[in-house]
C-alpha cells in the first residue's frame, strides 16, 4: 500500500495560526521589548543561563506566529498596550525582522555559553541584545526596523516583500 502526499493548503486555521500580523501594534511591540529587557536583564544580573531558553521560545514563537503563541506577545497585546495607549500600526515585517534578529542573538548567546563555555561572550551578546531592546522599549527605536529599512532601500530585500515599508521611516518606530 503506498502512501498518498495531500497536496492541500494549509487549513485557513493552521495559516492563520502561522502568520505574522501587518501592520503590528508599536505599543504592544513596545510592551514586549520591555519584557525581553526585564528577562535578559535577570539572566545577567542572576546568571540563570536557562531564563535564556524562555527568551529563545519568545522569540521563536514571535518569529513564526506574532503574538499567537508568545506569551509575552498575548500579554502585551490584550493585557498591557490596551490600558496604557491608543494602539500605533507599523508595518509588521521589519517587526518581524527584528524578532528574528533577536532570536538569532539568543541563540548565538545559548551557543557561547552551554556549547563553547564562554559565559563572557554569550554575556556580551545578551548585553548588546538588551540595549537594542531598551531603545525599543523606552525610546521606540527599533534598531532591526532601520536596518530592514536600508536593506530594502538596497535591494537586498525585495520592495513586495513590504510595499509600505517603501516611505517607511524606521526612526518613528
Amino acid at each position: 500500500m503506498s502512501a498518498q502526499i495531500d497536496d492541500q493548503q494549509p487549513s485557513p486555521r493552521l495559516r492563520e495560526v502561522f502568520s505574522f500580523p501587518n501592520p503590528v501594534n508599536e505599543v504592544a511591540a513596545r510592551v514586549v521589548a520591555g519584557m525581553v529587557v526585564a528577562l535578559s536583564l535577570a539572566v545577567l544580573l542572576t546568571g540563570q543561563w536557562w531564563l535564556a531558553f524562555l527568551l529563545a521560545y519568545g522569540f521563536l514563537a514571535r518569529v513564526a506566529t506574532g503574538p499567537t503563541l508568545s506569551p509575552m506577545g498575548h500579554l502585551a497585546t490584550r493585557l498591557i498596550a490596551p490600558r496604557i495607549a491608543q494602539p500605533k500600526l507599523v508595518p509588521g515585517p521589519p517587526k518581524r525582522f527584528a524578532q528574528t534578529v533577536g532570536l538569532a542573538c539568543v541563540v548565538t548567546a545559548l551557543v557561547l555559553h552551554f556549547v563553547a563555555g564562554l559565559s563572557v561572550a554569550a554575556g556580551v551578546v545578551l548585553a548588546i541584545l538588551t540595549v537594542f531592546a531598551a531603545l525599543e522599549s523606552f525610546l521606540g527605536f527599533c534598531a532591526g526596523c532601520f536596518v530592514f529599512n536600508y536593506l530594502i532601500r538596497w535591494g537586498l530585500i525585495p520592495q513586495s516583500v513590504c510595499e509600505a515599508c517603501v516611505n517607511f521611516d524606521a526612526t518613528q518606530t
